[in-house]
C-alpha cells in the first residue's frame, strides 16, 4: 500500500486543496455542507475534472493536469463506501462482494475472495441473503466487504454510518476500525459525527468554503481548535481576532477578549507576535450567564441574544444566535435551575461571561 497525496482547484467550487494521508493512516475530513469534502472526494476518484490537480498514489500518478493524465475512475483502484450501500438488489450477499473482486481476477478466485472478506466483516452468514433481507447495518458491512475485495490501494468513507440507528452504526464502527487498523491503505473519511472522529481517525483536516482550515492530530485538533467547525464538533467556543497585547485579542471594533497565551495539555507557550491572527478557545462550561452586566472579577462579557436551548442529560446549553456569516454563535452550559431562575427563552438578551484564567489564546493557523 502507499500513501495518497492530493493537490487540486476548482475555481466555480472554489476548492483549492493540498494534503497527504500516509499509507495505513485515517484522515477525517470535516467541514459544514457546502464545505468542499464531498468535491474532494469526486475528485480523488476521478468523477470530477479539477482545473488544476494532482492525484497521486504512492508512484502511480492517477490526475495530472499540467501532463494531460487522467486514469478512468475504474482503473484507479480506490473503493468508495456511501451512506447508501448501493448493493444490485437482484444479487446475493456474495455476488454483490464477488462483483467487487471480479475486477482484478477470475471467477473462482473471486469467490475465495469474497467469501474471506464477508468473514472479515463478520457477514459470512449472510452470504446467500440477498439486500432486501438485510438490516441497515448487515447491508453497510456487505458494501464494505464489496468494496475491499477490489482490493483497493484508497478508501473513502463518505458518511458511510449516518444511516445508520446508534446500535447499528456502533457495530459497523467496530468492523471499521478493525478493518482499518488491519491493512495498510490509505484511507479518507469524511463525517459530521465525532465519535467517527475519534473511534476511527488518525488525523483531521477541516475544510471551509472549499479552503483547508486547519489540519492535524485528533487530539491536537479537538483540544485547541483553530476553526469555527472543529471548535462546534469538540464542543466550545472559539472567537477569532488580532492580538494586541499578551492574552488579549481584538475580536472586532466593540469586543475585546482576554484569555493566556499557554497552548492546552502543556505543549508550552505559543510563540505568539502582537498584530497576529489569533483564536481563543474556551468551554461552554465555563461561560456565566446573567440578565444584567455583571460586575466583579469575569474580565470576558458580552451581550448575546439567545438563539436555542439544548438539554443534554443534567445541563442545558443557551446557544447564542448565529453570526452574521453564518458561524454558530457563542454556548454557555448551565443548570436547569438556572435557565429556570433566568427565565431564558430564545429570543432574550443575556450577558455571557468568561474569566480570562479559562481562556485559552493561540495562532488562527497551524497545518501539520
Amino acid at each position: 500500500m502507499a500513501e495518497l497525496t492530493v493537490a487540486a482547484t476548482l475555481a466555480d467550487r472554489g476548492l483549492d486543496v493540498t494534503f497527504t494521508i500516509a499509507a495505513g493512516e485515517v484522515l477525517a475530513v470535516l467541514g459544514a455542507n457546502g464545505a468542499g469534502k464531498s468535491t474532494t472526494a469526486a475528485v480523488i476518484t476521478g468523477l470530477l475534472a479539477a482545473d488544476t490537480a494532482m492525484v497521486r498514489v504512492g508512484n502511480r500518478t492517477l490526475t495530472d493536469t499540467a501532463a494531460g493524465v487522467c486514469v478512468p475512475t475504474h482503473d484507479r483502484r480506490i473503493g468508495v463506501l456511501l451512506q447508501d450501500p448501493l448493493l444490485f438488489p437482484h444479487m446475493s450477499v456474495l455476488g454483490n462482494v464477488m462483483f467487487g473482486a471480479r475486477r482484478h481476477t477470475d471467477r473462482s478466485s473471486a469467490r475465495v475472495g469474497a467469501q474471506r472478506w464477508l468473514t472479515e466483516v463478520g457477514a459470512d452468514g449472510l452470504a446467500d441473503r440477498k439486500p432486501a433481507e438485510l438490516s441497515g447495518g448487515q447491508a453497510q458491512r456487505v458494501a464494505l466487504a464489496r468494496a475491499l475485495a477490489a482490493e483497493p490501494e484508497v478508501l473513502i468513507l463518505d458518511e458511510p454510518l449516518s444511516g445508520l440507528d446508534v446500535a447499528g452504526a456502533a457495530a459497523s464502527r467496530a468492523v471499521l476500525r478493525r478493518v482499518l487498523t488491519a491493512d495498510s491503505r490509505a484511507a479518507l473519511l469524511i463525517t459530521h459525527d465525532l465519535i467517527d472522529v475519534l473511534t476511527l481517525a488518525d488525523r483531521v483536516l477541516v475544510l471551509e468554503t472549499g479552503k483547508v482550515a486547519e489540519c492535524g492530530a485528533v487530539s491536537a485538533v479537538l483540544a485547541a481548535p483553530r476553526s469555527a467547525f472543529a471548535a462546534r464538533i469538540a464542543g466550545v467556543n472559539l472567537l477569532r481576532g488580532v492580538l494586541i497585547a499578551p492574552g488579549a485579542l481584538r475580536v472586532d471594533a466593540d469586543l475585546l477578549w482576554h484569555g493566556t497565551d499557554l497552548l492546552w495539555h502543556g505543549t508550552g507557550v505559543a510563540d505568539l507576535v502582537v498584530g497576529q491572527q489569533v483564536v481563543a478557545v474556551f468551554d461552554p462550561a465555563a461561560v456565566a450567564v446573567y440578565r444584567e452586566h455583571p460586575h466583579g472579577s469575569p474580565r470576558n462579557s458580552v451581550r448575546v441574544r439567545v438563539g436555542s436551548l439544548e438539554v443534554n442529560g443534567a445541563v442545558v446549553r443557551v446557544r447564542a444566535e448565529a453570526h452574521a456569516d453564518g458561524t454558530a454563535g457563542l454556548a454557555a452550559d448551565v443548570t436547569p435551575d438556572a435557565v429556570a431562575e433566568l427565565g431564558l427563552q430564545p429570543g432574550e438578551q443575556v450577558w455571557f461571561t468568561v474569566k480570562a484564567q479559562a481562556v485559552g489564546v493561540h495562532a488562527a493557523d497551524g497545518h501539520t
